[in-house]
């Protein structure tokens, strides 16, 4: 028996739905530096005039890590769910597994090097490989080992730097690199394709070294494997029977996460305080507005409006690399060349209205298409030729 992909009808339209809330909260972040040299300015002194300021804080924290985490789940739920499927054939999901994440990697690469060097698709095809050995455990285990990896670290930092904080109150949130951000703004807003790509090996780099390489595992590879319990553990099915449940761990996690991500907000800022706002109230929002879109999507009327959000969600990867693709040719000298020229408001709604194009193109080409274009270049390099496929069928028939 040929292992192949779940069908259309056995989808979840809360997962498609949840991928695309995430693919838009990550796309308002990226904006940022898609337009500015975000990776290297302290964004507390960098948006200054008030208008930029007040955008900045609310993004800061209703979605700054909070649709990251939110979008790793969705993946450890996904690549679950595929196995389950394998299960039912009868097959060993652990090469599939592999040839995916290859492909994923591979795309990433040419993504970060040659698109935009905010890449998250080589560390989801290097942690998607390390879940690879933990996708046997019972859903109850995988949730209880990365909850334990996402807070224990986590905890323990956050009470050394505010411990570090108690002895030096001004202790720096972050650094401003005026070198890099010069040089960020000469090869992008100014520099030929081959200075432009000079600089994105630099900026990934300089995000990717090995010490980062640790933090991003603690930030991301727990999201996979809580997104993997809770598919074995049928989560999903069981908040939309019971939406009430639902909403009540939504206001829980929300007003808990917004508190904590509101720190540098109500008390003046430092290393502590932006830690534990990120690291802890990042993943605590991430938890509510998938608890918020379960409950909804067990409403008719409510979950109608998650629909849009589903059509760009079931074309997660071409519409993420779209919006890179996008983003640069807005900002980069190779397209209209308005880097460092806009304000933080216009990024926003630039954002939005790219992300509705999105939606709407989305359901066009689902409407002709069963799946999206790199979701079928994905699909035919993960499970297979449809002509072998075909053949096979024919000869088993």
């Amino acid at each position: 028996m040929q292992l192949a992909p779940l069908k259309q009808e056995e989808r979840i339209t809360a997962l498609d739905s949840l991928r695309g809330l995430a693919l838009l909260g990550i796309f308002l972040v990226n904006m940022l530096s898609f337009h500015s040299p975000y990776f290297y300015y302290d964004p507390f002194e960098w948006w200054k005039e008030a208008e930029n300021f007040w955008h900045y804080r609310w993004i800061d924290i209703l979605v700054q890590a909070s649709f990251y985490p939110l979008f790793a789940m969705m993946f450890g739920f996904g690549t679950a769910m595929q196995r389950e499927n394998a299960m039912k054939r009868g097959q060993s999901f652990t090469p599939i597994g592999i040839r995916r994440f290859s492909f994923l990697l591979l795309i990433g690469i040419l993504h970060a090097f040659l698109i935009w060097p905010g890449d998250i698709l080589i560390n989801y095809a290097i942690f998607g490989f390390l879940l690879l050995l933990f996708l046997r455990l019972s859903g109850k285990i995988l949730i209880i080992i990365g909850s334990a990896l996402l807070l224990l670290p986590n905890l323990f930092f956050g009470i050394l730097f505010i411990m570090m904080a108690a002895v030096d109150p001004t202790s720096a949130v972050h650094w401003t690199d005026i070198a890099s951000i010069e040089n960020s703004i000469a090869a992008y807003g100014s520099g030929t394709f081959a200075e432009i790509t000079k600089q994105r090996a630099a900026d990934w780099l300089a995000g990717n070294e090995p010490r980062v390489f640790w933090v991003q595992l603690v930030a991301i590879f727990p999201h996979f494997l809580i997104g993997a319990g809770a598919q074995k553990l049928n989560l999903f099915k069981k908040g939309q029977e019971r939406p009430a449940a639902a909403f009540a761990a939504f206001v829980t996690f929300f007003a808990t996460g917004v508190i904590l991500k509101a720190l540098p907000y109500v008390i003046e800022p430092n290393l502590a305080y932006v830690y534990i706002q990120d690291s802890i109230g990042g993943p605590l929002l991430a938890v509510s507005y998938a608890a918020l879109v379960i409950g909804l999507s067990s409403m008719k009327r409510a979950g109608a409006l998650l629909k849009p959000f589903a059509a760009a969600g079931r074309m997660s990867l071409t519409n993420y690399l779209l919006q890179s693709v996008i983003g640069t040719l807005i900002f980069y000298h190779y397209g209209l060349g308005l880097y460092g020229q806009i304000k933080l408001s216009t990024g926003i709604w630039l954002a939005v209205a790219i992300f509705a194009a999105q939606v709407l193109l989305s359901e066009f080409w689902l409407s002709k298409f069963k799946r999206g274009p790199m979701e079928a270049l994905w699909r035919k390099v993960t499970y297979g030729l449809q002509r072998e496929e075909k053949q096979v069928n024919t000869k088993g028939g």
